[in-house]
């Protein structure tokens, strides 16, 4: 038997070192708060003023403090800055639920590129690991399509088709990521747990490059394929690579 050494005022020299352990894990990083949508740092952001835009608000639902968006032929982000140390806390854990899926969605083509519920991390990078011919080419999409053109990013979409898993270069550029995360009906209606590392993603889709976070956003997006879709997003944090989502309201 192993003793246990303990002096007469403190904690025993195990307790010491199981509560240093605990204190050098990261904590994890809560970035989706929708309690106050109009005092957060989360805003819609309409991409062109010849869609309409999707309809977000904040409200609780099935116990969790949400935010519902509502698609009808439209699109628009709900966006807010991220600084995140993605060395520390790589890991995106979210809570989603969609009413059903875009049934003639592809996102193979362009006209298909719509998606019942999709969570969206943007990346900035150095000038110089993007290349000349790049940093032209994110130049002019910039002047066409405005600022929020990331030099990088990886959407996490629940598909109408495609297996879970599958991944692939957004129809409309190759600087955004496509990942299947959920697909399909058979979760339709429920609130369903995710994780998924984006660094991890990113490197993957791009390259082994300096990420920088810099956007995070939600999105029920219909307008190419003119539907209707229902969706809901809770509880979006960040935490390390090996260490479990920690979700505070009713388990999914």
């Amino acid at each position: 038997m192993i003793p246990r050494f303990r002096n007469r005022h403190g904690p025993s020299i195990l307790g010491l070192l199981v509560a240093l352990a605990a204190s050098a894990m990261a904590a994890p990083v809560r970035v989706g708060d929708f309690t106050a949508m109009g005092e957060s740092p989360w805003k819609a952001v309409q991409l062109s003023d010849r869609v309409p835009a999707t309809r977000y608000s904040a409200l609780q639902w099935d116990g969790h403090a949400a935010v519902e968006a509502r698609a009808d032929a439209s699109m628009a982000l709900l966006a807010r800055p991220l600084t995140i140390d993605l060395q520390s806390t790589p890991v995106l854990c979210w809570l989603w639920r969609v009413d059903g899926v875009v049934q003639r969605a592809d996102m193979r083509r362009k006209d298909g590129d719509d998606y019942a519920a999709r969570v969206y991390v943007a990346f900035s990078l150095p000038p110089e690991a993007l290349g000349i011919a790049l940093r032209l080419q994110l130049a002019l999409g910039r002047s066409l399509y405005g600022e929020l053109l990331p030099d990088a990013a990886v959407n996490y979409v629940w598909d109408n088709r495609h297996p879970v898993g599958t991944r692939a270069f957004n129809a409309y550029t190759e600087r955004a990521a496509m990942v299947v995360q959920r697909s399909g009906t058979a979760q339709v209606g429920r609130w369903v747990a995710e994780r998924a590392n984006v660094l991890a993603d990113a490197k993957q889709a791009f390259g082994d490059l300096p990420f920088k976070a810099s956007l995070l956003a939600v999105a029920s997006d219909t307008d190419n394929t003119g539907e209707q879709a229902r969706a809901g997003f809770a509880e979006l944090h960040f935490v390390g690579a090996d260490e479990a989502c920690q979700f505070a309201g009713p388990k999914p």
